[in-house]
């Protein structure tokens, strides 16, 4: 094993784009020799999981900041970029052996294809006598430590929350705080790495910084402004999408510029200390909290929903459609339901959509459409700036009744009376479709023929229908078999 003494750590950032908070971050500049920080580019990820160009220029420019926090602690960030997830332990090794460093320190990813990348880097440094450490930082609870009374995984939320909270309770709940300065003499690094600009060379990439700004600062405001205030409505306004409602904080959770912890302990902080009690804004709050959690351990304890695989599996007997024009008006926002296309719209312009939305047109696909949840499931992927597998991954079995958790097949919301409810003057539709800017609030959630707009391209209650009968004889063939 190497000596440790006057060695550097290598700092491996991932979705991890923040300084407060990060256990790998601070731990390796706690240690006191000197801290590297890397991060990796690998185009055979951003082709494999359908990275949106927003999310990837999202990125960028908190990788620009991450260079200008990090040197002022003396921390250089070295940039490597690779074709295939295969060439990162041998890259990572070099820069390790080229700037005297020791040890790697990462923070966990739970997706199969992140778990088996790092396991390959831990054990390509295991076999080259370098150290490894890997830390948790992306969930409150580590996967693997919430079980039910028979030691087994939970697949409903609501037990799962119940015994999440239990455990919870008894952790300190106090972020890291900055990492520690560094000496400056170890500020410096051969030229190992590349340029921002080189980094994303011939990338695709989608610049929404105006309604997006990069940085953990910006995180930061964010989550004081919504916990201020907007939280203590969260539970009454948040299904609104017209309304400014929500946190609008996903997009830096998912990059890793605002930790989940930082979160709980402002709604913490907000309500006074209580988890499951005092404003029901608050405690709605924290419960989305727990469903990100809920669905990182779904990704380890289930590994076969990284599979392109239900949860459920008889239900990947499920007789779904393949009309790809169909697909396509629901991509673009063209389906003549127009709660459904404002939603749409609003992915495309914004690169992110309104939680109740995304059930909406979930179901809607799925459920009216029948069209494969997996297809959904990757347009949001290479459309969100908040993209993250395990959330959206979720999301979309529990609108097709799939996953864990699943919404009864016989559940299926109807977008017009969803529209109704919940945009009932019809403001969002206004603002995304202008082609029914001047229809009536009494007809705007089914509007009349409209020149420019086209008319529903399915029945909703026949295609329910439908649909239900043929989850019905699935369940029965199930259940048979």
């Amino acid at each position: 094993m190497v000596s440790s003494e006057n060695q550097r750590i290598l700092v491996w950032l991932r979705n991890d784009m923040r300084l407060r908070d990060n256990p790998a971050l601070y731990n390796a500049a706690e240690a006191g020799e000197g801290v590297v920080a890397v991060y990796v580019l690998c185009e055979d990820f951003i082709e494999r999981h359908s990275t949106a160009p927003s999310r990837l220029d999202f990125i960028r420019r908190h990788l620009r900041q991450m260079q200008t926090d990090l040197a002022e602690r003396n921390i250089p960030l070295v940039l490597l970029r690779v074709r295939r997830a295969g060439e990162i332990p041998h890259q990572l090794l070099s820069l390790s052996r080229r700037e005297g460093c020791h040890s790697l320190y990462f923070n966990a990813e739970y997706p199969l294809d992140e778990l088996n990348r790092d396991r390959a880097v831990a054990e390509y440094f295991h076999d080259h006598d370098r150290h490894y450490k890997r830390f948790h930082d992306r969930v409150i609870l580590p996967p693997g430590k919430v079980r039910n009374g028979q030691g087994e995984p939970y697949q409903v939320f609501t037990a799962f929350k119940r015994r999440w909270i239990q455990m919870a309770r008894e952790l300190p709940m106090v972020p890291h705080g900055l990492p520690a300065v560094q000496p400056k003499a170890l500020g410096q690094v051969s030229d190992a790495g590349m340029t921002l600009d080189s980094l994303f060379r011939g990338v695709h990439l989608k610049d929404l910084s105006a309604l997006w700004p990069a940085g953990e600062e910006e995180a930061l405001s964010r989550l004081a402004e919504f916990a201020d205030g907007p939280i203590r409505d969260y539970k009454s306004k948040r299904d609104l999408p017209a309304e400014a409602a929500t946190s609008t904080l996903s997009p830096y959770l998912a990059v890793g510029s605002l930790s989940p912890r930082q979160c709980l302990t402002a709604a913490l902080s907000a309500n006074e200390g209580r988890w499951d009690e005092g404003s029901e804004g608050v405690t709605t709050w924290i419960s989305e909290l727990v469903w990100r959690d809920f669905y990182q351990h779904v990704t380890v304890d289930f590994p076969v929903v990284c599979k392109h695989k239900p949860l459920q599996g008889h239900t990947d007997a499920f007789p779904w459609r393949d009309d790809e024009e169909d697909f396509n008006r629901w991509r673009r926002g063209e389906t003549g339901i127009p709660i459904v296309d404002a939603a749409m719209r609003q992915l495309l312009d914004t690169g992110w959509m309104h939680n109740r939305l995304r059930m909406i047109v979930a179901m809607f696909l799925t459920k009216n459409l029948r069209i494969d949840w997996r297809l959904g499931e990757r347009w949001f992927m290479s459309q969100l700036i908040d993209g993250d597998f395990a959330a959206n991954n979720g999301g979309w079995q529990w609108s097709a009744s799939t996953g864990t958790d699943a919404a009864p097949y016989f559940r299926i919301f109807n977008p017009v009376t969803q529209s109704e409810r919940f945009d009932p003057d019809g403001r969002f539709i206004r603002k995304y479709v202008p082609e029914l800017a001047r229809v009536s609030t009494r007809q705007i959630h089914q509007p009349p023929p409209v020149p420019g707009y086209p008319a529903p391209m399915v029945d909703l209650k026949a295609s329910r229908k439908e649909t239900i009968a043929l989850f019905q004889q699935l369940n029965g063939s199930s259940s048979k078999g």
